[in-house]
């Protein structure tokens, strides 16, 4: 669609050629990126998530939950909730929570000769595992969804790795960085030679984002 829209207007009319018409959303490609992660490894977390939903079923088996954490001093506060297909965020909530509360799954399956989905100590580390490499994509989310604040600004330094998002926007994220006082061209200058090396030069093309921000003006 926005090919064809572009076809049927005078581009030279456009910010940039044109060139900036076209902008992905952030936090729908980060969506994208942890939900096809997710399908290659929910089997890993399956016990995690059947424990949740076991102890969460009921009223009664949620206060059982509680009484059990208290029995053994466990400081935590937060409740078990079980995550929701649609939304992947969901899902490092649940495995964040029901890591704090490890021991009162293993009480309970001493306890409950119904709850039979104890994770083994390798299924509890793999969701630690996870929970740690979706910690990223959750913090870079709210930041993203921010309504109090620019969030342009922010896109640079957390979506900078993921080629599919950032190979197209580069050049209109680089504007917004170099925009923010914090920032500058020095933080374009860093990380584009981290990421390019011998091409850094060519690639943060500082005329090309001179006239950007002509344009702009």
């Amino acid at each position: 669609m926005i090919e064809s829209v572009l076809e049927r207007l005078d581009t030279s009319s456009l910010l940039a050629g044109g060139s900036l018409f076209h902008m992905r959303c952030s936090a729908h490609i980060l969506n994208l990126i942890v939900k096809d992660g997710l399908d290659e490894i929910k089997a890993g977390v399956g016990k995690v998530r059947d424990s949740v939903a076991y102890w969460t079923a009921t009223p009664k088996r949620e206060e059982r939950f509680e009484e059990t954490a208290r029995q053994l001093r466990n400081p935590n506060t937060k409740k078990l909730g079980l995550d929701c297909v649609t939304r992947w965020n969901s899902t490092y909530l649940m495995l964040e929570t029901a890591l704090l509360y490890k021991d009162v799954f293993t009480r309970l399956s001493h306890k409950e000769p119904q709850y039979k989905t104890l994770p083994s100590p390798e299924e509890w580390e793999f969701a630690k595992e996870v929970c740690g490499k979706l910690k990223p994509f959750y913090k870079a989310t709210e930041i993203f969804s921010g309504t109090k604040y620019p969030t342009a600004n922010t896109c640079f330094i957390n979506i900078l790795k993921f080629e599919k998002y950032w190979d197209v926007i580069h050049g209109i994220v680089g504007v917004s960085t170099v925009l923010d006082p914090r920032y500058k061209l020095e933080v374009l200058e860093f990380y584009f030679d981290k990421l390019f090396g011998s091409r850094a030069l060519v690639e943060v093309d500082i005329t090309n984002f001179q006239l950007i921000l002509k344009s702009i003006a």
